[in-house]
């Protein structure tokens, strides 16, 4: 169930139908982590420099080189961090269309979602923004816990991954409340699919495309329960 809902995505995703989705937030991420990039670069010249020659008066000029170059390294790795906190915003305000094009074409005889309001999906958009930040931090300070550094990373993110996207996939049909308890009562299946998503962010360049292909196949993913459901 899991493994055919993630292919049938991966499929989606070269597909003409999500093709203007598909530009759209690959367009405005990029722009936006563009953006983010020199806005803490010019933050970091503004302030972190300065700071380092009144502590280190009369220093030389290769040092400030080296600091600079230290700082470069940083914010790299800053940004690393964001890309997949950045990308569920900025494809968050996309997450809708890619669900209703999955919908239409997968499920023609099903009645289609509805659409989460805008200030609803924004809010949940920041949400998960903040709890990804949150969930990476940890899953960095466990980076320096020998054997479960990697493990980490996939179990945090597969949980959150997981959970809220399918929550999303669910309240287009259910009751927020509804789509929790659904949730919770496949809590493994929804842990499995979210550590397919967790593998798929893991992969530079393809993690730009996570919120995408998280969303269609968090919808293949509800269909499937939702059947299993009405089955019992």
């Amino acid at each position: 169930m899991i493994f055919d809902a993630a292919r049938i995505a991966i499929l989606e995703l070269l597909s003409p139908a999500f093709r203007a989705v598909f530009i759209k937030t690959l367009g405005l991420t990029v722009l936006a982590l563009v953006a983010l990039w020199f806005g803490l670069t010019s933050l970091v010249e503004w302030l972190a420099l300065p700071w380092l020659q009144t502590l280190l008066p009369g220093m030389p000029s290769w040092a400030g080189w080296l600091g600079g170059f230290i700082a470069a390294i940083a914010l790299a790795f800053g940004m690393a961090l964001l890309v997949a906190p950045v990308t569920a915003v900025i494809a968050g305000l996309f997450l809708d269309d890619v669900a209703e094009v999955v919908e239409r074409i997968d499920y023609p005889r099903d009645p289609v979602g509805r659409a989460i309001p805008a200030l609803r999906s924004l809010v949940l958009a920041t949400k998960f923004f903040g709890v990804v930040i949150l969930g990476n931090i940890v899953a960095l300070m466990l980076l320096l816990v020998p054997g479960i550094n990697i493990a980490a990373f996939f179990i945090v993110n597969g949980y959150l991954l997981g959970r809220e996207f399918f929550e999303f996939a669910a309240m287009r049909f259910r009751p927020e409340d509804e789509a929790r308890a659904l949730r919770r009562r496949y809590a493994g299946t929804v842990f499995l699919a979210g550590l397919v998503i967790a593998a798929f962010l893991a992969v530079p360049l393809l993690n730009l495309l996570t919120p995408l292909f998280a969303a269609a196949m968090m919808v293949h993913l509800h269909k499937a329960v939702s059947a299993r459901e009405s089955r019992r």
